[in-house]
């Protein structure tokens, strides 16, 4: 689909009819269905005109006459029911097809941008984006393709048979009645910019929703409901205000329309009782082109009301196809090589690298890491640890510098072939929807269950596990629902254990473990590093007192690196922050 910047209303409408592009046949069907289901509607109040015409004097009234003419009005009616159903299930696949495909773009789309996109943007925002925008999108399509098809055809429908009934009174009515229009481009012209602004004030509600929600522990730990209720009615009260104007300027819209249109039935009917009176026509054929004049008239409110609707559409799809058209990260090249075995060997030379251009991080960076080493990373925070590790696992490409694993540039392999051969555990845990042991296969679906139940008791959470309703079968939710932050983080250590790769980064692996089960997993982890490079970040720094090497690091720069007993010897750094932790 089109990468294309998507700014204006003109660049926006071009892709969502590309996204409807492949159903085009649906929508040809939908435009026959409704010329059958208009031109049905069109006949029918010329039979009525005609049934008119033969009850008009009194004690004079051709029963005979009528039968026919109530069951062809009966037909009419059952074709256009059926028409217009049809049309309506043709419309409806039409809608939810394209917008499936839209949904489906930018979340594929959103698996494939940097990391710095995520971390820049917040992640209520983009949620409000792939949902509540995109059902706003399929709003708007839904009404425009019903009415639209319906509406125009009408229009032309009955332009043609009041044409044939009375040419002045035609004229009239065409004259006047596209005014409406006007109106209505004018209205929806200023409301395009207030949905948009509605969409926004829709993210930045659903953002903190988030963030409260997903925060209530902390939230409630320290009080903060009365700010976090504060805010939320600053954010809710402008949502509301740029509501009420969108809604206001947009209602706007049918009773203008309407109240055009009214003049034109009102013209019709004045016009057509004096050239009846004058024996112009009959009152049956005044009657029909009544019917036809209400007929023609209402399209436009339709079209206008469709318009309003579009604006919504138009301002949603805008943010959806922003998260569409963002740059993908900068795939791998055609000829990277795929890592299917490393030797644990890896080497930094002169890495620079920053999330702002104007605020460096990372400067000349340079390590050389042997197979089977413990690298332990350590300094305060905010020097750069984390950035580390961020740059061995390609989240982020270094800006300068190269980072080479195994003898291969990093930038030069694929990056899944790289991840692969990392096992993480992170100071922050995740797991997903799904079972326990879902969980800890994630990164070996076809792991056997003894395999499971091996790792588990290797991470020390075999017990729990059991203790559950269901145990290794028991269902958690993606926050763990009433498992402890301890438990989670042993479930993340079980999923390295059972996948095992050559090359291991553990970020305060055992940050949220009690003293007792640290002491048991620190004695699995030194068993699982043999033979294993690993990189360890901890700020408790008697976890690391047997690495093969310590990098001290301080404002994104190595100020000291060797073994503990080297680093204690130096009295520098490393030992003030060894000593701070013992101090009182």
């Amino acid at each position: 689909m089109s990468k294309k910047k998507s700014t204006g209303k003109d660049s926006i409408f071009k892709p969502l009819m590309r996204y409807a592009g492949p159903h085009v046949w649906l929508l040809v069907m939908a435009l026959v269905l409704s010329v059958i289901s208009v031109a049905a509607t069109l006949y029918a109040p010329i039979l009525m005109g005609d049934g008119i015409d033969l009850i008009i004097e009194e004690g004079n009234v051709d029963f005979e006459g009528l039968v026919p003419i109530l069951i062809k009005l009966a037909i009419v009616v059952a074709i256009t029911g059926v028409s217009q159903w049809l049309m309506s299930l043709c419309t409806n696949k039409v809608t939810y097809n394209t917008v499936r495909d839209i949904r489906n773009d930018a979340f594929k789309n959103l698996q494939k941008l940097p990391l710095k996109y995520i971390d820049s943007h917040p992640h209520g925002d983009i949620m409000s984006r792939l949902v509540t925008d995109v059902e706003q999108i399929s709003d708007g399509l839904l009404m425009g393709f019903a009415q639209l098809f319906t509406g125009i055809v009408t229009i032309f429908g009955t332009l043609f048979f009041m044409l044939s009934i009375n040419v002045r009174i035609t004229l009239i009515v065409v004259v006047i009645t596209p005014v409406s229009l006007f109106v209505a481009r004018f209205i929806a012209k200023n409301t395009f910019r207030l949905f948009q602004k509605q969409s926004e004030a829709r993210g930045d509600m659903t953002s903190l929703v988030e963030e409260m929600v997903g925060n209530q522990k902390v939230v409630k730990a320290f009080a903060y409901e009365n700010e976090s209720e504060a805010k939320f009615d600053v954010l809710n009260k402008n949502l509301q205000q740029v509501g009420v104007k969108a809604t206001f300027f947009s209602s706007l819209t049918n009773p203008c329309t309407r109240f055009i249109n009214g003049l034109v039935y009102t013209s019709v009917g004045i016009i057509g009782a004096f050239a009846a009176i004058g024996g112009g026509f009959s009152v049956g054929q005044l009657s029909c082109f009544l019917t036809y004049a209400n007929q023609y008239t209402k399209p436009f409110n339709e079209i206008s009301g469709v318009i309003t609707e579009l604006q919504s559409a138009f301002a949603s799809a805008k943010r959806v196809f922003e998260i569409i058209d963002e740059p993908a990260e900068i795939p791998d090249s055609p000829d990277a090589v795929t890592l299917e075995k490393v030797d644990g060997t890896l080497k930094a030379e002169n890495v620079c690298f920053s999330y702002n251009p104007d605020v460096p991080l990372i400067e000349n960076f340079n390590i050389s890491v042997k197979s089977g080493q413990r690298i332990a990373i350590v300094g305060p925070t905010g020097c750069g640890k984390t950035t580390v590790i961020n740059l061995l696992m390609r989240f982020y490409d270094v800006t300068k510098g190269e980072i080479i694993v195994s003898s291969v540039p990093i930038k030069q392999c694929t990056r899944d072939s790289l991840r692969s051969m990392y096992g993480m555990v992170l100071q922050e845990t995740w797991l997903k929807t799904g079972t326990i042991r879902d969980n800890i296969a994630y990164g070996k679906p076809d792991a056997s269950i003894d395999e499971i139940t091996s790792a588990a008791k290797a991470a020390h959470c075999h017990g729990f596990i059991k203790r559950l309703p269901n145990g290794y079968d028991t269902v958690i939710s993606e926050d763990g629902g009433t498992l402890s932050q301890g438990q989670k983080q042993l479930l993340c250590i079980a999923r390295v254990m059972l996948a095992l790769p050559p090359m291991l980064i553990l970020d305060e692996a055992t940050s949220s473990i009690d003293t007792r089960t640290e002491i048991l997993i620190q004695q699995t982890f030194h068993e699982m590093m043999k033979g294993r490079t690993s990189f360890i970040i901890a700020h408790r720094l008697s976890t690391i007192k047997e690495a093969d090497c310590i990098l001290v690091m301080n404002a994104g720069h190595i100020i000291e690196q060797g073994t503990h007993k080297e680093l204690m010897d130096k009295n520098g750094f490393y030992a003030d922050l060894y000593n701070s932790q013992f101090s009182v």
